[in-house]
C-alpha cells in the first residue's frame, strides 16, 4: 500500500504582495491519526535547502484564517481545527521567496496531546520546484 501523501503537489508557490515577493507557501498534512486544535501544536520548523526559518516567520492558515505558530498556541476554537487528512498552508515570510528551480523542503511537525505522556514529532521532507 503506498504511503498517503503528505504535500500538495500543487500548493508550492512564492507569495507575491503589491508586486513584490514577500516569501513562500506549502500545503501539506498533518501527521497525526486524528484531527487537532491548534493549540495543541507546539512547533512547525522550516528548512529549505538547508536554511533553517526562524520561527516568528512561520504563518499557519486553516480554515481561511492565518496565524502565528504563538498565536496557534491560544487557538481551542473548532472553528479552526485542523482535521485529519485536509492540507493547511503554510506561509514562509522570506524577502524574495524561492529562485526559480528545485528546491529542497524539510518541515517538523511538533505536537503534544493533553492525552500523550510524550509529544509527537514528525519529519516531512519534498523536494519541488518553483517555475
Amino acid at each position: 500500500m503506498a504511503g498517503r501523501p503528505i504535500y500538495d503537489s500543487e500548493g508550492f508557490r512564492n507569495v507575491v504582495e503589491d508586486g513584490k515577493t514577500t516569501g513562500f507557501q506549502f500545503r501539506f498534512k498533518l501527521q497525526y491519526y486524528r484531527g487537532i486544535t491548534l493549540s495543541i501544536i507546539r512547533d512547525i520548523k522550516v528548512n529549505i535547502d538547508g536554511e533553517d526559518i526562524p520561527r516568528e516567520d512561520v504563518l499557519l492558515t486553516v480554515n481561511g484564517e492565518t496565524f502565528t505558530l504563538e498565536e496557534c498556541r491560544t487557538v481551542i476554537s473548532p472553528l479552526y481545527r485542523w482535521e485529519f487528512g485536509e492540507y493547511a498552508t503554510v506561509t514562509v515570510r522570506k524577502e524574495g521567496g524561492l529562485s526559480a528551480g528545485v528546491h529542497h523542503l524539510n518541515v517538523l511537525q511538533h505536537i503534544a496531546p493533553s492525552y500523550m505522556p510524550f509529544p509527537i514529532k514528525a519529519v516531512c521532507e519534498a523536494d519541488f520546484e518553483i517555475a
